[in-house]
């Protein structure tokens, strides 16, 4: 990847005014990254949801110029302390984050960690934790080493939840990678320095934001789309009834992500959000590594059984097409679909819906659908 490319994908992150969506209209409607800083104003300004001041920002001289040159600084940083730049089109962005709408356009990565790890889970809760919590951290986190289960552990690097799971990864040898909500120029809190440099060696850092960016609160609310967005599954270890936490819980159910909450003891603070949670079923509730394995279908491979033949079942085409990935890739879940079948997620929901009603697709635990028939031959 040339470094003139680099630039641009550093570039389109400075352009006053553009967020993640906005930028992905203007590559999409431009054809490519570079051709965003070389259209016209008039025609950048037609494009839905850009306008005339965002089109000036981006084809005016003197701001073209002044947002170049930043992105140059920027990327002369990377250069230099060994930072990856991940664009959305690149082949390595996490496939997991794909399929987010608001998914970051530009990452920025430092360590060593495979971002489409096969099993990822976050683990996130109350920065003032108390050793219920903190214990069970440790716990499920080497449990999950005794089940032989390589698990990668996301988390935010804050204080109590975050950085226990990180520590409890780092003592077990797995992978962890902690997103933060600043650039890579700095480490906060600094208490957790050492954890961080820890972590270089299997795991490391990943941000959106670019240096010299200050950690302010609304930052930590836009991390916590990332680290719900690359995992399989959000676990809410100990929460307050408002928080991160929550939100991180709330962004992962919308992903149709699954979500897991530690229960606790009734009107303690630090259980009153993950307890609110379970109660109104937008968490699991969970006691052990061993529940978080079997919901998410990681304790046993079981072969898809075909249960009954298709012979008198009537396939609509978007059935058919589900039906045919499905015996073909064997268990998959509703955002593999939707890549594979190059169907609307909410149009692979509905239609898996109606497939369930029909005894062709049965949903499994971790939210991976199979094929209940035997499909026809040609």
């Amino acid at each position: 990847m040339s470094q003139q490319n680099d630039i641009y994908k550093i570039a389109i992150n400075l352009i006053p005014h553009v967020g993640d969506v906005v930028a992905k209209r203007l590559i999409s409607y431009c054809g490519s990254l570079e051709s965003v800083f070389k259209e016209k104003e008039k025609n950048l300004a037609k494009i839905p949801g850009v306008g005339t001041i965002i089109a000036s920002s981006i084809a005016q001289n003197t701001k073209k110029k002044e947002i170049l040159n930043k992105a140059e600084k920027e990327l002369k940083f990377n250069f230099k302390y060994g930072v990856k730049t991940i664009f959305f089109l690149d082949d390595d962005f996490p496939r997991r984050l794909i399929y987010c709408e608001d998914s970051p356009i530009t990452l920025f990565t430092l360590g060593k960690f495979d971002l489409n790890h096969q099993k990822v889970i976050s683990v996130v809760g109350t920065r003032k934790s108390t050793s219920y919590g903190r214990d069970f951290c440790y716990k499920l986190i080497s449990d999950f080493k005794n089940m032989n289960l390589d698990v990668q552990i996301i988390s935010g690097l804050a204080y109590g939840i975050d950085i226990t799971a990180h520590k409890a990864s780092i003592a077990h040898n797995f992978q962890t990678i902690a997103v933060l909500a600043h650039g890579l120029d700095i480490i906060y809190p600094s208490q957790h320095r050492k954890q961080a440099k820890q972590m270089l060696e299997n795991g490391g850092l990943i941000t959106e934001f670019l240096t010299n960016t200050v950690p302010d609160k609304q930052n930590f609310v836009k991390r916590n789309r990332i680290i719900a967005g690359l995992s399989d599954a959000t676990i809410v270890v100990e929460s307050g009834l408002k928080g991160g936490s929550l939100i991180t819980a709330d962004i992962a159910n919308s992903y149709n992500r699954d979500v897991f909450a530690l229960p606790g003891k009734v009107g303690d603070a630090c259980s009153m959000g993950t307890n609110f949670l379970i109660k109104s079923n937008r968490a699991a509730l969970i006691e052990s590594a061993l529940d978080v394995a079997n919901l998410l279908n990681w304790a046993t491979n079981k072969q898809s059984t075909n249960v009954q033949s298709s012979f008198f079942i009537k396939f609509e085409p978007d059935e058919l097409l589900i039906a045919q990935q499905l015996e073909t890739q064997g268990e998959l879940s509703i955002d593999e679909l939707a890549l594979l079948c190059k169907m609307p997620v909410s149009k692979i929901s509905s239609t898996l819906l109606e497939m369930e009603f029909k005894g062709i697709v049965k949903c499994l635990p971790g939210k991976l659908f199979k094929i209940c028939v035997s499909l026809p031959k040609n």
